[in-house]
């Protein structure tokens, strides 16, 4: 992290590393700016890496990172891809307004994890492009009634042990 400038972590990205977090629910509520994206990526990283340095080539993906626009989205995506370089994690983002069939081909290939708007993530799933069966870990970014309905419909999917997070 000290590559992109931090000296020290926000008081939210310390706080997503209470060990008691370590498998519990988690629901961030902080203001703009605060570090929120990265407090979500550190929370998630035990649960993604489970206790590896590397994660293991892409296949299904293991997480899944909800916002409500694709500028967020887009925005989420890149964060992570710094915060998750060394691991050798591959990113997807599944948004509006972009090409279907290129975010299928990325889904085909492997992603650990997945970001995408809501509308654009149903799509994938209703046409067997993303799969849940190895889902460890699933983010609302800014919770809207739309990304709690889609998280919702989500959840009722084959999921072997998922650990949800809410960033407002």
């Amino acid at each position: 992290m000290s590559k992109r400038g931090y000296e020290s972590l926000t008081p939210v990205q310390q706080a997503m590393l209470d060990p008691a977090l370590a498998t519990s629910d988690a629901l961030v509520s902080a203001q703009t700016g605060s570090g929120k994206t990265v407090a979500f990526g550190i929370a998630m990283a035990p649960t993604l890496l489970d206790g590896a340095e590397r994660l293991p080539a892409a296949g299904e993906p293991l997480a899944l990172v909800i916002a409500p626009t694709r500028e967020l989205a887009l925005q989420v995506k890149r964060e992570l891809d710094w915060l998750y370089e060394m691991t050798g994690a591959v990113i997807t983002s599944c948004v509006g307004g972009m090409d279907i069939r290129t975010e299928r081909r990325a889904l085909e290939r492997g992603a650990h994890i997945v970001v995408g708007t809501p509308g654009r993530i149903c799509d994938h799933i209703r046409r067997n492009a993303l799969r849940m069966t190895e889902m460890r870990v699933s983010c609302l970014m800014k919770p809207t009634k739309c990304s709690i309905s889609v998280s919702a419909k989500i959840s009722n999917t084959s999921w072997k042990k998922r650990r949800p997070i809410a960033a407002r």
